[in-house]
């Protein structure tokens, strides 16, 4: 099988690859474009690709070589994936691998947000710091607050779980369907409730057509006035404007971004805000973690060389 690698991945991850494989590696940190997805559904058996390659209908569309497309990462709204179907190419991704580290990235930016980590450094890296005082950088306590996840899935459960047990918080969330049993203490409740009782609101669904601008302006401002919202999911999942304007006007007290609308374009107006904690995708950005979803990938694009169902199709 001829494979096509769109962006570097880890050494040991690599050299499995070009072990098993008739491997190209394209690296680089750019995404593909239409134009390249296009070019290299026509030229190469299978694709291990990444967020912002854009696989869209248009590049299904012409004349196909590739009956794979392996993605590094357990979200996939940057591949039609019904298109893909509808010209014969299986689908997978790395769902389970990256749950902890996300989990743990959500956490990272509840406490930036809430203790205002990220001002505080960069005042300290300005040389303006000129010692303590009791009202300096005043933020909000996290443990024992109420936080609200808004989806429950794997992601959502291990950050509900960090925040009970390991600060006491109570767990509100907001999920599609039932679920009886969440497997810790806590609510499921409607999302408006959520957003007007939570001192925290994570968001943790998946990005898709339904979820596209899910909190916009309406819901924000349902949010209490000293909440802070976190985004570990897909960045169109928020309208980022109307997030900005209820920063700006201080409608709400913060909040922390790990991804962004237009990813990797983040607006100067969010940029300037101090009350915004802003990461560049961390979220999977552990060395453990980055190989487990590369031998996850592996796996799935050996399962269908070797004519087996690939374990994680979508």
């Amino acid at each position: 099988m001829r494979l096509l690698v769109t962006r570097a991945l880890t050494p040991a991850v690599e050299a499995q690859v070009a072990a098993e494989f008739d491997v190209t590696f394209r690296n680089g940190a750019a995404p593909m474009t239409e134009a390249e997805a296009a070019a290299a559904l026509a030229e190469y058996d299978a694709l291990l690709v990444t967020l912002g390659d854009r696989l869209t209908a248009q590049a299904f569309a012409g004349p196909l070589r590739a009956k794979i497309v392996a993605n590094f990462g357990v979200g996939y709204n940057h591949i039609d994936v019904a298109a893909a179907k509808a010209a014969g190419v299986t689908v997978t991704n790395t769902p389970g691998a990256v749950t902890d580290a996300t989990a743990d990235i959500a956490l990272t930016l509840i406490l930036m947000s809430a203790r205002r980590a990220a001002a505080g450094e960069r005042f300290v890296r300005s040389g303006a710091w000129t010692g303590w005082t009791p009202t300096q950088f005043l933020g909000h306590h996290v443990t024992g607050k109420r936080v609200g996840i808004i989806g429950m899935g794997r992601i959502g459960s291990a950050i509900a779980r960090r925040c009970h047990y390991g600060f006491g918080m109570e767990v509100l969330f907001s999920k599609r369907t039932p679920l009886p049993d969440p497997g810790l203490p806590a609510k499921q409740v409607s999302q408006d409730e959520l957003l007007e009782k939570c001192d925290f609101v994570v968001i943790a669904v998946p990005a898709s057509p339904a979820t596209h601008h899910l909190i916009g302006a309406a819901e924000i401002a349902k949010m209490l006035p000293h909440a802070h919202l976190i985004n570990i999911a897909r960045g169109d999942i928020v309208d980022e404007a109307a997030l900005i304007a209820a920063l700006e006007e201080g409608r709400i007290a913060g909040a922390g971004l790990d991804v962004y609308e237009r990813e990797p374009f983040v607006p100067e107006r969010l940029r300037v805000l101090d009350t915004v904690t802003l990461l560049p995708h961390l979220g999977t950005a552990a060395l453990e973690v980055r190989d487990a979803m590369g031998f996850m990938a592996l796996d799935n694009l050996r399962a269908f060389r070797d004519g087996r169902t690939p374990p994680n199709a979508v």
